[in-house]
């Protein structure tokens, strides 16, 4: 016999609450528990439009909660046990509270960074134990891999090395896709895609060797399209699937390999003032007549206010230090982390909605 409508909706709604409010934890554990979630609530909300039998509706309530514990990721931690892992751009941002945070948990870290007589580099041996080295690692120059390769193998010997994280990465200068010069689409690629790929080519021996982790810092707006990246976009987009082919064809050697995909943050990435105004003149410079004219140098100008978008984002990395962290010592970890305010929204609506639809949200960002 089948429930009253009214009482059939008023369970359903029940259930899409209860499954919605998992959501929440997405901001208190790792991995995408919170976007599966909301997938689940999506679901129970177009089941509240049929009328099921307490049956049914039991039956599909109990395959959620199956699939979504299924899905979650792994809680059960690996012990450290004096392994060492290699972290790229750590001179600031991600890659400089990472390279702490992993020292402070016991980890021999490795912290790669572009300037190694920088206030970044000075900043980690002073506050750091001694288990962890700064390599000067440029990751667009081949032989500074190799020597930082060269390093690593000479410490951990026959041990190999647990974790590799590409986190180096620039953002460039915001601007429309036509105005942004060939040089920061290829910068962009040399630092965020190339040297990331070229770094774990150098270092998979190692992860091989002790059935390790790969894990690349990509960003949201590697699938989330946001209007002035197309130079930064592009290259995140390309690391992202990178880091997915890889993930299937390294699995065969136990290597797991995640990708956390962080929303906004206020970081270094962005530079400084100067540098900003430095290169927003150069662009002007070598702008064609005939774009400056269509555009008009104000537009040109208003495009730095993306800056100041990212000066209102939150300082606190610690959803992605913790995704990261999760993702080099959990048994089972993640394939895909989003840590950061609505992050998993944006990637869902990217995913799931019409293109119409997104094209809408993103012109009212």
């Amino acid at each position: 016999m089948s429930m009253p409508f009214s009482e059939a909706v008023w369970l359903c709604l029940a259930v899409t609450a209860g499954v919605g409010g998992i959501a929440v934890c997405k901001y208190k554990s790792p991995g995408q528990l919170g976007s599966q979630a909301v997938c689940l609530a999506a679901l129970w909300g177009g089941i509240c439009l049929l009328r099921l039998s307490l049956f049914w509706i039991l039956l599909l309530f109990s395959l959620s909660c199956f699939l979504l514990y299924m899905r979650s990721p792994s809680q059960e931690l690996l012990p450290v046990d004096q392994k060492a892992i290699l972290v790229t751009g750590g001179d600031s941002g991600f890659g400089h509270g990472l390279a702490k945070h992993l020292d402070k948990l016991g980890f021999t870290v490795f912290a790669g960074v572009l300037d190694e007589k920088g206030s970044g580099a000075e900043e980690l041996r002073r506050s750091c134990s001694k288990r962890l080295s700064v390599l000067q690692m440029d990751v667009t120059n081949p032989q500074q891999i190799k020597d930082a390769h060269s390093k690593v193998v000479e410490k951990v010997q026959d041990k190999g090395l647990w974790a590799v994280i590409n986190n180096a990465g620039i953002i460039g200068f915001p601007m429309d896709g036509e105005l942004i010069p060939m040089a920061d689409y290829k910068s962009c690629m040399a630092v965020n895609f190339f040297g990331a790929v070229e770094v774990t080519k150098t270092f998979l021996p190692l992860l091989r060797k002790s059935k390790g982790r790969l894990v690349n810092i990509s960003s949201m707006g590697g699938v989330f399209p946001m209007q002035q990246t197309a130079a930064y976009s592009s290259s995140k987009a390309a690391l992202t699937m990178f880091s997915s082919v890889m993930r299937q064809e390294l699995s065969k050697w136990g290597v797991k390999v995640s990708v956390i995909q962080p929303g906004g943050f206020r970081t270094n990435i962005a530079g400084t003032i100067e540098s900003q105004n430095h290169k927003e003149k150069v662009i002007l410079d070598h702008l064609p007549p005939e774009l400056q004219e269509d555009y008009g140098r104000d537009y040109i100008f208003q495009q730095k206010d993306f800056f100041r978008r990212i000066e209102l984002c939150s300082s606190d990395i610690t959803p992605v230090i913790r995704d990261v962290e999760h993702a080099v010592s959990a048994q089972s970890p993640s394939a895909f982390y989003a840590p950061g305010k609505l992050t998993s929204l944006f990637l869902n609506i990217a995913f799931f909605f019409p293109t119409s639809f997104l094209d809408y949200f993103e012109k009212k960002q």
